[in-house]
């Protein structure tokens, strides 16, 4: 190689020569010159003088002229690299029109009048620049490239695979093909082979090579289609073949495969001795040729994990090739490799419970070969999981019926005279479908990895019996039929099995309605979406995430929200965890989104309903509870009728979603409750009992003894969604029968009723009734219920009939205390942190907030801001209420998810300074804005221009617009820190506004996101100030009470007062604590807080 600066002579040297080129030449530049068409290729004339190296890359652009010589000078875009000479029609084409390779360059001669000649072993090629300057720098690249080509002696083609004439369609001669380690060549003739110069190269790293007709075929790339026609089927096969090949060693990398080979006893097949296996199954620690391969795909991922040297690059980590390399005779892990094959479980326990597994025991010694091995291995030996046996290398053929493909969903029956019988191939990642079975040339074809999902059809959904849904990257469905299970049951598995990644081939174990890729965002990093690959089977979602450890499941029937944000987010909220599912494309994602929502809704069985977290159905949970808060004392509860068109409404919208369905007092009646209760028994397929043992359970029985436990044998034998619904019922009707004095429903009574009802007998076998007065009469026996956690549930239950017999008698009196009992927190939701505060009817937030303090004796500093808040968890949202704010109209609309906490406030310092520099509190700015009715997931917030003055909040579409988009008037705005999660605000410093007004029953919800929090602090600061006339804190603080005097009411005396807020086991836990105060009286006044009552008057 010359060195720099006998490039720069060369240049100054050029500089001298011509007069009119006395700047710098810029090398980077890209320039244009002239090249003339064929007629200027001459023979030989001589050999070049002088050459200059230059590293760089030449792309110039070559336009039309015309001399007095009749040569011909047409604009061409030229390419120059280390490799290859090569011209276009455009610099848009891809394909060039010549291509000469840099090591045939013999010379480079300058011919005067901005030409030079680009001399080769048999012709020369004239260029001309179009100006002096180009011309220059022209000349230098030529004569860098023409020494630096000969001195490196570059071949770029190498040893042809294979080479011969094919006929190109759309041209009158065959071209000479050649095709070569990656790249495909087109040669004019045999000759121009030879010598090198070509017409174009083919990367086939992006080809795709389809059979299309009897001799033809088509060399797919995403810029153009060739199509060859070769001069037999016989060399049409071969040259198809022999491309694929090309395809696949474009697409390889060696360096896997050449760290395995170091080890000598890897450079051969384990099974039939080939040389240079490029296959291994990296659970067993062997490697093997293709053909073995393909036998050892169809043992199943479980048995043998096959993966490539060449492709699978992502798969080898560093302490799998040790595994590979290590030496043969190595006693630790051969003797490992014997024990596993001998049947040993990998996943047994070794008796040291700090080291379960031996998967831990080795990574206690630091044995990092044997964790791997036994890593791989652990879904290995299990003798209970059926392996799905497909053919050699994933290949399958046979009958299908098809219809024509679709760009939208199926929505109706396809008879089956809309399907045509077709011969159907797997093979290789392809899948073809032809005419018949002696057709050469499919009718259509599917590469594998196009198929973004795999959808599995219940059975006579269409003509056929049995049919499935390919859907492709391309956006179009494919609809397959048989008429025989096995047939189709061997087609999805083989289909499933091509297309789905090594990380995700757990997921073929499981009976699955589809399977596909999709992207997934979780509530910790909405701004990274995940590629994953998810399986529905059942009601359950498994999840295998790209860069995830192990498979994820969730079951859609417990889920707390299943809703859409927008036409590709689907968003999954299970306890503790949000899930949002996006698609990339439309078709398939509907699809998604029809089948998780179906398999999340409720069916005809008990099993199918939408169930808590105790696998109690929602219907059932919601309606027991219900009726124990408002119902439990009512006259003939369960009884009476109530209402046909609200019963049937209510049953209707519990079946549609009975997440959504919220039973209310005064919305909802006891007796309409009840009714819905017992028509949901009476209608449940398969009945409470099971319909196989029903009549095992209504069978006589004479003493007690022997009914106690023929019971408890037969509730065990229940499953498990009916063991826990039957336990729920029972314990609550042997309740409403402890209050039968008071709603005249006995035992007897309720075994009238629902004795028929749970065991769908319409009254005709007396036995029923029996059987329900036996299982409440015996329930402590039968279902083994802890007496002392019954005697608190019941005396929770007394209770909340006396705290609501005492509201009642307090609303009908003339004048009512005005006091409520509140609990509020102090700095953390938990209960130790608990305070329950009487709260009179004109206590403000910074009294209550003083009672607090002084109550835990709390020392208030110079700048400390305790500020009392409301809490929304539901929302994620949090407001400072205002000193002066009255607090008990705050606990009438607290709902059952929020709840007042006293904190200290530590933007408050922040805010005030702000203030005291504004000479005007106004507030404008950008703000990232978006409603409440337009959540259309990620990028829904868009900026926006906001004025805030001292009568209105202002949006407007940027700064620049005159008119305004929307108008709010401050006094009827409430601010709120926060965006729920859900939302997916770009930054965390966002504001919740809400717009309460008299003429509408429902406030507006808007969302302001700030970029920073000193941003966000000014835009609420400005809000309060506004809100309330500059005064965001009391002259004292918290130092200073509001002397009031509160008269204890006489009629409460020293009565413990016990909030019981929350779930049923706050509620048990209240009463514990209150039952073991040992100063407590008989009398408890309680507070019950269900759904929207979370006050009483005291």
């Amino acid at each position: 190689m010359v060195c720099e600066a006998v490039l720069n002579n060369f240049l100054c040297f050029w500089c001298n020569s011509l007069p009119f080129l006395r700047k710098t030449v810029d090398l980077h530049q890209s320039i244009a010159v002239v090249i003339p068409v064929q007629a200027c290729e001459m023979q030989n004339m001589g050999t070049p003088g002088h050459s200059v190296p230059l590293s760089d890359i030449m792309c110039s652009i070559l336009s039309t002229l015309r001399n007095c010589k009749s040569i011909i000078y047409q604009k061409r875009w030229v390419k120059l690299d280390a490799e290859y000479l090569r011209y276009f029609d455009s610099e848009k084409e891809v394909y060039s029109k010549r291509i000469i390779p840099t090591y045939c360059i013999t010379g480079v001669l300058s011919v005067g009048d901005q030409k030079f000649e680009v001399v080769t072993d048999n012709r020369i090629f004239l260029f001309r620049a179009e100006s002096d300057c180009k011309f220059a720098q022209c000349l230098c690249l030529f004569f860098y490239r023409q020494r630096g080509s000969r001195d490196l002696n570059i071949n770029p083609t190498g040893t042809p695979e294979m080479q011969g004439y094919l006929e190109l369609r759309g041209l009158r001669s065959k071209l000479y093909t050649v095709v070569c380690a990656d790249k495909v060549f087109l040669y004019k003739n045999q000759e121009d082979f030879r010598l090198g110069v070509g017409i174009t190269s083919i990367d086939m790293n992006v080809g795709n090579v389809k059979d299309s007709d009897r001799r033809a075929f088509d060399l797919t790339t995403p810029y153009r289609i060739f199509s060859f026609v070769a001069e037999s089927e016989q060399q049409k096969e071969q040259w198809i073949n022999v491309m694929r090949n090309a395809i696949s060693e474009a697409l390889s990398n060696y360096e896997v495969a050449e760290q395995i080979w170091v080890e000598p006893a890897n450079m051969h097949c384990a099974d039939c001795g080939v040389a240079k296996p490029e296959w291994a199954a990296i659970n067993l620690g062997v490697v093997f040729c293709k053909c073995c391969a393909g036998e050892h795909r169809g043992l199943g991922p479980s048995i043998s994990k096959v993966r490539s040297l060449k492709m699978d690059k992502k798969v080898w980590t560093e302490e799998l090739i040790q595994a590979l390399c290590v030496n043969v005779q190595s006693n630790d892990l051969l003797e490992t490799l014997s024990l596993i094959f001998c049947g040993a479980d990998v996943n047994c326990f070794t008796g040291d419970p700090e080291y379960p597994s031996p998967i831990s025991l080795a990574q206690k010694h630091k044995q990092i070969l044997q964790v791997e091995f036994l890593t791989q291995n652990r879904n290995t030996g299990q003798s209970n999981v059926l392996h799905y046996m497909a053919a050699p290398s994933i290949t399958h053929n046979g009958f299908l019926f098809k219809t024509a493909s679709m760009v939208r969903l199926i929505t109706e029956r396809k008879a089956k005279e809309e399907f045509s019988r077709r011969w159907c191939t797997l093979n290789d990642g392809i899948f073809n479908y032809y005419e018949s079975d002696k057709s050469s040339t499919p009718n259509g074809a599917l590469k594998m990895k196009e198929i973004v999902c795999l959808a599995v059809d219940p059975p006579l959904k269409h003509g056929y019996d049995h049919t499935f849904e390919l859907y492709s990257d391309s956006e179009r469905l494919y609809l397959f039929g048989t008429d025989n299970p096995d047939t189709l049951r061997e087609w999805v598995k083989s289909i499933a099995k091509s297309f789905i990644p090594a990380y995700a081939e757990s997921l073929l174990q499981q009976d699955f309605e589809r399977i596909g890729r999709l992207h997934s965002k979780d509530s910790l990093s909405l701004e990274t979406p995940q590629n994953g690959w998810f399986c529905l089977a059942g009601s359950t979602l498994h999840i295998c995430l790209e860069n995830g450890h192990s498979e994820e499941t969730i079951h859609l029937r417990k889920l707390q929200e299943l809703s859409t944000q927008s036409d590709n987010v689907l968003v999954l909220v299970e306890r503790g965890r949000s899930l949002y599912i996006e698609g990339e494309r439309k078709l398939d994602f509907l699809g998604w989104t029809g089948a998780i929502q179906r398999a999340g809704s409720s069916g005809d069985s008990l099993s199918e309903q939408q169930l808590t977290d105790t696998d109690i159905p929602v219907i059932v949970d919601h309606c027991i509870k219900h009726i124990t808060q408002w119902g439990l004392i009512s006259d003939g509860i369960y009884r009476k009728s109530g209402v046909n068109s609200r019963i049937s409404a209510l049953l209707v919208d519990f079946r549609r979603d009975a997440r959504s369905v919220w039973l209310k007092e005064g919305d909802h009646l006891v007796d309409d409750v009840a009714n819905v209760l017992k028509r949901f028994f009476r209608d449940v397929q398969d009945g409470l009992f099971t319909s196989e043992a029903a009549q095992e359970w209504l069978s006589e029985l004479k003493d007690d003894f022997s009914k106690v436990a023929r019971y408890q044998q037969l509730f065990n034998r229940l499953p498990t969604v009916n063991k826990a619904t039957l336990r729920a019922l029972i314990n609550h009707l042997y309740c409403v029968q402890c209050y039968s004095d008071a709603n005249q429903m006995n035992l007897h009574n309720l075994a009238i009723v629902f004795g028929p009802t749970l065991f769908q007998t319409d009254g005709k076998d007396y036995n029923a009734g029996r059987v329900v007065e036996d299982l409440i009469q015996h329930y402590i026996a039968i279902f083994n219920v802890n007496e002392e956690q019954l005697k608190k549930q019941k005396d929770e239950i007394s209770i909340i009939i006396k705290v609501r017999d005492k509201m009642s008698q307090k609303n009908s009196g003339a004048e009512p205390a005005g006091d409520f009992i509140c609990t509020v927190y102090l700095e953390e939701k938990k209960e130790s942190a608990e305070q329950h505060v009487k709260v009179p009817g004109a206590m403000t937030a910074s009294e209550l907030t003083c009672e607090i303090l002084d109550r835990r004796k709390i020392r208030v500093r110079e700048k400390d801001y305790w500020c009392c808040f409301e809490v929304n968890e539901k929302e994620e949202t949090e407001r400072p209420l205002h000193y002066n704010e009255k607090v008990l109209p705050i606990f009438h609309s607290l709902g059952t998810d929020s709840y007042l906490l006293v904190k200290k406030h530590y933007s408050m310092e922040a805010m005030l300074v702000y203030l005291a520099s504004k000479v005007e509190v106004t507030k404008h700015g950008v703000v990232r804005f978006r409603e409440e009715r337009s959540l259309l997931g990620l990028g829904s917030f868009n900026e926006r221009y906001f004025i805030l003055t001292s009568t209105s909040l202002r949006m407007y579409k940027d700064i620049r617009s005159n008119r305004s988009e929307k108008e709010w008037p401050v006094r009827c705005l409430k601010v709120y820190l926060g965006i729920k999660k859900k939302h997916r605000p770009p930054t965390c410093w966002g504001l919740t506004v809400y717009y309460e007004s008299d003429k509408q029953e429902k406030s507006d919800r808007q969302y302001l996101c700030c970029d920073t929090q000193n941003e966000m602090r000014e835009w609420f600061a400005t809000f309060l100030s506004i809100q309330h006339e500059g005064s965001l804190w009391p002259a004292e603080g918290c130092r200073m009470r509001v002397s009031r005097s509160v008269m204890a009411d006489p009629r409460l005396g020293n009565v413990s007062l016990i909030p019981l807020r929350g779930s049923e086991n706050e509620m048990r836990n209240s009463v514990a604590a209150f039952t073991a105060d040992p100063n407590s009286h008989m009398t408890v006044l309680l507070l019950f807080v269900y759904v929207n009552k979370p006050f009483i008057r005291s």
